[in-house]
């Protein structure tokens, strides 16, 4: 009798067990689909119409390749020199020069309105997006979702999704055409929805911010972002250096800010030896990478706005190296 009532229990216990594997795949669809229709919820209240919701929402599932991106270690660390000859090769340079002849009129006039020299426009373009071949591929819709209900940053996806849905809902993209990457960034440029919202400009007047197809409107937008991030048209971003020997670390660093003439009376010279300019700009010496001998840069005003479009001292001056490499130098 005991044998059997033990043998029944196993029995019982198998069966819970089996039925619990099938259950939590529904329990998880379920509870993104409760936290959908919250959300949904709250769009609604912020003015978003229902239709566009409907659209843009209905039958949305997570994308599992978004949270294996978001939580992915890189395997290794690039060098400055790997990181360089990576993002800015020399097929790229070439490209962007002949990018910079093709809308050389266009480049002009925008550089002239907002005050961005068309050179860093296109290194931008460059880099982010390969001159707009790249996008990313993903639902900026689901990708936000997906990343919004994961939980790990999900306030902050939660708003950037909310801004994604009132984007479509003024009629400046489809949700199916709302293309970017897996975080959310999209257009030619990979404005989070937030720096759409803030820097994106409808250029040609067409009534739409197009920043995915339309050249001018994504131009705009990009330079538009860096003249409110405070650009100067009337400076570069920065030079490699040389430091002499035994020079204090100290000094190195954004927080330091010398005028040109105190850092050649400290003996840093530019790479090849020469004399810094003579114009008295505000600088900064930053070292790329983490090595003690690490490229040293002498960086000014535009370097640091570079950094508020990425905080990645690798990014900044490579954008700046591209830009100073399609001019030709």
């Amino acid at each position: 009798m005991v044998e059997l009532m033990k043998r029944s229990l196993f029995a019982i216990l198998i069966f819970a067990l089996l039925a619990m594997v099938p259950a939590s795949g529904h329990a998880a669809e379920a509870d993104f689909a409760t936290w959908l229709k919250a959300l949904r919820a709250e769009a609604l209240a912020k003015g978003i119409n229902a239709n566009t919701l409907d659209r843009a929402l209905v039958g949305l599932t997570p994308i599992k390749r978004v949270i294996e991106l978001d939580r992915r270690q890189p395997e290794f660390t690039l060098t400055f020199d790997q990181y360089i000859n990576r993002v800015v090769p020399a097929r790229r340079v070439r490209k962007g020069q002949a990018k910079l002849a093709e809308h050389r009129k266009l480049l002009i006039e925008i550089g002239k309105k907002y005050g961005v020299q068309p050179r860093f426009i296109v290194a931008l373009w460059g880099i982010e997006t390969d001159f707009g071949r790249i996008d990313g591929g993903f639902s900026v819709i689901r990708a936000l979702a997906t990343l919004a209900h994961d939980g790990r940053r999900s306030r902050f996806f939660r708003g950037q999704l909310i801004r994604a849905l009132r984007i479509i809902d003024q009629g400046h993209i489809t949700a199916e055409k709302m293309k970017g990457s897996w975080a959310g960034a999209m257009g030619q440029f990979q404005f989070m929805p937030s720096s759409f919202e803030a820097y994106a400009v409808d250029y040609d007047g067409d009534g739409r911010r197009n920043i995915w197809r339309d050249q001018a409107d994504a131009f705009a937008s990009a330079a538009n972002y860096l003249a409110k991030s405070g650009w100067r048209a009337d400076q570069t971003w920065g030079r490699a250096v040389k430091i002499p020997a035994g020079f204090d670390a100290a000094a190195i660093g954004l927080k330091i800010k010398k005028p040109m003439s105190e850092w050649r009376r400290l003996g840093v010279t530019r790479k090849d030896g020469s004399a810094l300019p003579k114009r008295e700009l505000p600088a900064s010496l930053v070292r790329a990478g983490k090595a003690a001998d690490g490229p040293v840069f002498l960086v000014y005003n535009n370097y640091r706005v570079t950094l508020k479009w990425n905080r990645s001292t690798f990014f900044a001056v490579a954008v700046g190296t591209l830009a100073e490499r399609i001019n030709g130098r």
